[in-house]
């Protein structure tokens, strides 16, 4: 059901009596129209989530109104929050190396418009991809990595998405680790996707290693991108059961699918601010 224009308030605060009813009297005292609200309250770290989706036309003011009237409320809570409007479509930027599968889900989603975002450049490594990502219509950057600079590439992005100011950075199979100052930079938009077999099947041919051990799950997982390898907050993960009769090649093709649906949910979470960090966690309203 299409239910128009929406603001998205985000927040999160020290937990503590109050938060949800002066949240709810502000947006009331101005006429807003709840669609959704969720709600989480952290034992552990004594933190207080929020989401909130407002009928952006029941409102008096837009969206900077919507900051400014709420400010005193946030200085008072102490919050961590936002405010976006759904009638500006983010900006996605995708990195990927040679394989497609990833790659090819999404461009389909935002091709169809499933998947409503501004998909402002695919960057690669690599040009076996151009004509695919070019015949959907969007634009296409490669950018080589010499082994013996890498440091040249990643400044390469780095100038690149400094340009577009992505939203989400999306790393769609990407075969490079980015440096430590580029996971700063963009900390809680930059979303990766991996087999769920890590750490105990590292390395090259994690299926064939996993179809030696008679593993009988496989799985993918979605997080967001920290300097420690893989180890960044958890979105989304899946799983599916295979059996004895399963070959090696069966294990790649259901990792390749588990692994674009989980991509694509954990993307389609970020975009509509469902997903809040809470330390190396997440909250997740869906």
């Amino acid at each position: 059901m299409h239910r128009g224009r929406r603001y998205v308030l985000t927040l999160s605060c020290p937990d503590r009596v109050g938060v949800i009813a002066e949240v709810a009297g502000l947006l009331a005292g101005h006429g807003g129209w709840i669609l959704e609200a969720s709600h989480h309250s952290d034992a552990e770290s004594g933190r207080f989530f929020m989401r909130q989706e407002v009928k952006a036309d029941s409102l008096p003011f837009d969206a900077d109104g919507l900051r400014q009237a709420f400010e005193p409320v946030a200085a008072r809570f102490e919050m961590d929050w936002q405010v976006t409007d759904t009638g500006v479509p983010k900006k996605m930027v995708v990195l990927v190396s040679k394989q497609e599968h990833c790659l090819y889900d999404l461009l389909a989603r935002w091709h169809s418009a499933e998947l409503e975002v501004d998909l402002a450049a695919v960057i690669s490594n690599h040009d076996v991809l151009r004509g695919v990502v070019e015949w959907h219509g969007a634009p296409y950057h490669q950018l080589p990595v010499d082994p013996d600079n890498k440091a040249q590439h990643f400044d390469e992005i780095g100038a690149l998405l400094g340009k577009i100011q992505p939203d989400c950075v999306v790393l769609a199979r990407y075969m490079q680790v980015l440096p430590e100052w580029l996971c700063r930079e963009y900390a809680g938009r930059i979303i990766n996707i991996h087999h769920s077999f890590l750490p105990s099947f590292a390395g090259a041919r994690p299926y064939h290693q996993a179809y030696e051990r008679g593993v009988k799950l496989i799985g993918a997982t979605c997080h967001y991108v920290t300097a420690d390898l893989d180890a960044g907050p958890i979105i989304e993960q899946d799983v599916v059961r295979i059996d004895h009769s399963d070959s090696p090649e069966d294990y790649v093709r259901y990792g390749k699918d588990v692994e674009r649906t989980v991509l694509a949910r954990g993307v389609r979470l970020h975009l509509e601010d469902r997903v809040l960090r809470n330390g190396n966690r997440t909250v997740v309203f869906d």
